[in-house]
């Protein structure tokens, strides 16, 4: 018998709403990670994108925060949250967010952002008064630290989202700052899709003695995703692309390059031949960039052309097709770009543009093909 959401034991309020947008069965990570969140263990998450780690924690953050104030701990003071998330973009940050609110009109609990992209005002008014949930980007959250707009030594459960894709050298130590921040031995939950050797070091140095959930998909591509290799003859990739756009796909396409001037290069040369795309890539206006992933969003663009920042974190539903035009140098980058489709049990398909000096990248993506 499979098991339900019907098993948690989870507040009335959240059972109440997650039978109303009808999530009866849980995902692997979450019949993993949700009873151990909610027993108040620390634990580390490693799960393919698409797998639904993100109401592994919402539900245990918001189950958590409202029961405690039913028994009287209410939030009493401003600007100091009881569930704290680090996400590493805007984006997802904005994601996270609209995944709290969906639960926080039964529990009646108040979600606030502040994130990297936003003006400081914003971020300042968005931390004013009281509330129980903070969803930020790690920058802008030792910013706000740093100027007394927020404090986190009520935090009572902290947790890292997308871990792998915040590990830069400045990180650890932005991390660590974070957690200095907050009171000792806080309950942390680490998500990542991947296990780096930056992330073995961030979970030894974070969460030590965590318990580590791996899903069955974990560092593959998950098995609804059909697989094309398409061979680059003489560097001309474009007559390959203009071949598969020629042919309506199902749902939008995202197109991935290496870098902000192939993105550039690729849209103009679309554009030139008349076929409408979109944008999405960092160095570009805010505005615009979201503005362009609303048009994907909404359908009135089919392609999106787009660096790696689009393959971490985003989930648009529509996606039926990536295509990567530029194969990417690491198999963490080719996992999180192929997760951007097949996503939630839907089906999807990959077509790699693949030229000689790829052929390390395809042996890796080979491997992971194989072990479904």
């Amino acid at each position: 018998m499979k098991p339900s959401f019907k098993d948690f034991a989870l507040l009335p309020s959240l059972q109440a709403t997650l039978k109303e947008k009808a999530l009866t069965i849980p995902t692997e990570i979450q019949q993993k990670a949700l009873p151990a969140i909610l027993a108040g263990k620390s634990i580390v998450g490693v799960a393919e994108t698409g797998s639904g780690k993100t109401l592994s924690y919402v539900l245990p953050i918001l189950d958590l925060i409202k029961r405690q104030e039913n028994d009287g701990d209410k939030v009493s003071k401003e600007s100091l949250p009881r569930g704290l998330v680090i996400v590493p973009t805007r984006e997802l940050g904005e994601q996270v967010s609209k995944v709290f609110k969906v639960f926080t009109h039964g529990t009646r609990l108040r979600v606030r952002t502040i994130l990297g992209g936003t003006k400081l005002q914003v971020a300042k008014e968005n931390v004013k008064g009281q509330f129980e949930i903070l969803v930020a980007t790690p920058g802008r959250l030792l910013q706000m630290i740093q100027r007394r707009q927020v404090a986190l030594t009520d935090v009572r459960l902290l947790v890292l989202d997308e871990a792998d894709q915040m590990i830069d050298p400045g990180f650890l130590a932005d991390a660590k700052k974070i957690m200095a921040a907050g009171p000792e031995n806080v309950q942390i939950a680490l998500f990542s899709a991947t296990v780096s050797p930056e992330v073995q070091a961030l979970m030894n140095e974070l969460v030590p003695s965590a318990k580590v959930f791996r899903t069955a998909g974990a560092s593959r591509v998950v098995p609804q995703l059909k697989t094309e290799n398409k061979t680059v003859q003489n560097g001309k990739r474009f007559p390959l692309l203009q071949n598969l756009i020629a042919n309506d796909s199902e749902g939008g396409t995202l197109i991935f390059t290496n870098t902000r001037e192939q993105c550039d290069r690729l849209a103009a040369e679309l554009n030139k031949k008349g076929v409408k795309c979109a944008i999405y890539r960092g160095e570009m206006d805010k505005i615009e960039r979201r503005a362009n992933l609303k048009a994907f969003r909404d359908g009135d663009v089919k392609l999106l052309i787009s660096t790696d920042l689009a393959s971490r974190g985003l989930d648009v539903e529509h996606v039926g097709r990536v295509i990567n035009y530029h194969m990417p140098q690491h198999l963490e980058n080719y996992l999180h770009r192929v997760g951007r489709t097949a996503r939630a049990g839907r089906e999807g398909i990959v077509i790699n543009f693949v030229t000689e000096r790829d052929q390390e990248i395809m042996n890796q993506v080979q491997r992971v093909s194989t072990r479904n």
